[in-house]
Formats: C-alpha cells, sequence, structure tokens
C-alpha cells in the first residue's frame, strides 16, 4: 500500500525521550516531518498515545506502526514552532543547500608514501 504525504520527511538525527503513562523511553528521531516521525531505539505498540520530550518541550503523537526496534508517530496537530520545529527547519534547509555548500575541500598530499602515481 502507497500513502500519499502532503509533507516532506526529512533525513534527522534527533536525542528525544518518548514518555508514556506508564514508562520513558530513549529514543532517536531519524525522520521529521511537521505531521510525525520516525523513532528508532525504542518500541511502543500501535495506538499507544505517546509524548516526546525535547530539551524540555513535549509534542503529543500516537503510535501508528510498531516494528521490533522502531515506530512510527504521528502528531495529532502539525508542528510549527518549538525546539522539534526548529530542528526540522536546520535539516530541511541543509538538505536544500546548493551542493557546494556541502562539499569537502580538496586535500592535496605532498610527499611521502600512499596512493597515487610515483614521483622517482
Amino acid at each position: 500500500m502507497h500513502i500519499l504525504r502532503t509533507r516532506e520527511r526529512i533525513v534527522v538525527d534527533i536525542a528525544i525521550v518518548v514518555t508514556t503513562v506508564l514508562d520513558s523511553l530513549e529514543g532517536t528521531i531519524v525522520d521529521l516531518s511537521e505531521g510525525g516521525a520516525q523513532v528508532t531505539g525504542c518500541t511502543l505498540p500501535a495506538g499507544s498515545q505517546c509524548q516526546i520530550d525535547l530539551d524540555g518541550h513535549v509534542t503529543f503523537g500516537t503510535v501508528r506502526w510498531s516494528e521490533e526496534d522502531r515506530m512510527g508517530i504521528r502528531f495529532p496537530y502539525e508542528i510549527g514552532d518549538g525546539p522539534l520545529f526548529e530542528k526540522l527547519e536546520m535539516a530541511r534547509a541543509a538538505r536544500h543547500a546548493p551542493a557546494a555548500f556541502h562539499a569537502r575541500p580538496r586535500v592535496m598530499a605532498t610527499g611521502g608514501g600512499g596512493f597515487g602515481r610515483r614521483t622517482s
């Protein structure tokens, strides 16, 4: 089944705490949009109500699907402010930045061994 998404999912790496009435679990958001997140490192049963804690800010959600080591959480309201939204915007800006912005400087080897053309 293919689901049409209205928001672009952005790859991120955000350490969070997922809290339920009975438990608190550490996890990592690996992709994020305004409407939800994929969390790895912890799991809850599908249908569970939870909250994502990041830097003292809480975002509520419902677990839509769950596997052995990851789950998808849908937010009841799209995020539009707070630390989670700020991290999403930073990741989105980095993704859409020109390729030259991400390019690593080239290092030229001088003398010594290593790979390359023999000079003597």
